[in-house]
């Protein structure tokens, strides 16, 4: 039997080896720290693009959406109703896209899903939106009863449709300079890349060593055409 000493050496022994292959074990589990969990912990509200153009435009195209979409709504009776309807699917629309929009570039959460192209997807949402409410407008200003809810919900239809223009114009810019930019970093990219390939010395020694082996061709190919024929021949 072993004695005390021996089996307390022996515990101790087994632990450490424990110890030892539990910390080279691949299986440990991963401790991930406490920032790169946040979520959507930490939100912050966006004042500098509140206070910016894009942000006032932003703001005034929810709330005369939402105006327009509410006199719309007040309207119980309609003959023909093809005019008001699509009035009423225009601005609520608009209304969702944009306020989507608004939350999103306020609160900085597009920083967060790089993947889409916010630029792009803002542009093309001004655009749609000017289009439809233009047409919404001219259409319900044709076809409407000359009441009050009809008439204000025709003068708020056109009022975002100059608010979604300007919003349109200047996302067409805005997306004009990123692409420059985007361009201009992929050429120092591609610079910086090919500096860095010519600098590497296994580079310089292949492109020594292949051109020695050219001039070694060359010096070994007869120069003259009746020289070269009897090479051929030969």
């Amino acid at each position: 039997m072993r004695s005390g000493e021996e089996l307390d050496g022996f515990e101790g022994e087994a632990s450490s080896t424990s110890m030892i292959s539990g910390a080279s074990s691949p299986y440990q589990p991963t401790t991930e720290p406490v920032s790169q969990r946040r979520g959507l912990a930490g939100l912050r509200c966006d004042p500098d693009y509140l206070r910016g153009t894009l942000g006032r435009l932003k703001v005034a195209q929810v709330v005369l959406a939402l105006i327009a979409f509410i006199c719309i709504e007040t309207i119980m009776e309609c003959s023909p109703c093809e005019g008001l309807y699509f009035f009423e699917f225009v601005s609520c629309s608009a209304l969702v896209v944009t306020g989507v929009l608004l939350v999103m570039f306020s609160l900085n959460l597009h920083m967060r899903i790089p993947q889409i192209n916010w630029n792009l997807t803002d542009l093309v949402n001004t655009g749609l939106s000017t289009f439809f409410f233009f047409i919404a407008s001219i259409v319900l200003a044709a076809l409407n009863h000359k009441t009050g809810a009809e008439i204000a919900a025709v003068i708020f239809g056109f009022l975002a449709t100059a608010a979604y223009a300007v919003n349109t114009f200047l996302a067409v810019q805005k997306w004009r300079v990123s692409i420059r930019q985007q361009s201009t970093n992929d050429y120092i990219r591609a610079r910086t890349e090919s500096r860095d390939v010519d600098s590497r010395p296994e580079i310089q020694r292949l492109d020594t060593f292949s051109y020695s082996i050219n001039i070694t061709v060359r010096q070994k190919l007869p120069t003259s055409p009746l020289s070269l024929n009897h090479w051929q021949l030969a």
